[in-house]
């Protein structure tokens, strides 16, 4: 499994497996108890990989977070998303130090926590996330000369 097949459904908790995709809904499956079940395309289906975190200088592709998150706690469960605010934030400014505080939200930071817990409980191999490079975001293309 790699992280553009997992995605978060609004007003349901956990992460979810894309399984298959219809016209009028997906199929998924959830990470936690593996059930299947139908999602209406109505209802917002996020993937994981399309998530950014604002910092004040750039947006970070969240699986970029993830990846931290694992590399910091070597591959084994970070904090309790149910740590009090104070907690929560620090931890974050060790993972993120230069995240947006006004754009980037306590329950934002919780959700992050649950769901690299919930990854790491389903034994997600997160080596398959690969972070972003530092030389593409430093030398852009520029198409613009011919």
């Amino acid at each position: 499994m790699t992280i553009d097949k997992i995605i978060a459904i609004s007003g349901k908790p956990g992460l979810y497996e894309l399984v298959s995709a219809g016209k009028k809904n997906v199929i998924v499956e959830s990470l936690s108890d593996g059930k299947r079940f139908p999602v209406l395309t109505i209802n917002t289906i996020s993937a994981l990989d399309s998530i950014a975190i604002f910092t004040f200088t750039e947006e970070i592709p969240l699986p970029t977070v993830l990846h931290t998150i694992y590399k910091k706690e070597n591959g084994k469960k970070a904090i309790s998303h149910k740590e009090n605010t104070k907690v929560l934030t620090d931890y974050f400014s060790e993972i993120l130090p230069d995240y947006d505080t006004e754009r980037v939200y306590t329950s934002n930071i919780k959700k992050i926590i649950l769901w690299y817990n919930l990854l790491i409980d389903y034994k997600f191999d997160f080596t398959t996330i690969e972070p972003e490079k530092e030389e593409e975001k430093e030398n852009p293309k520029d198409e613009s000369r011919e």
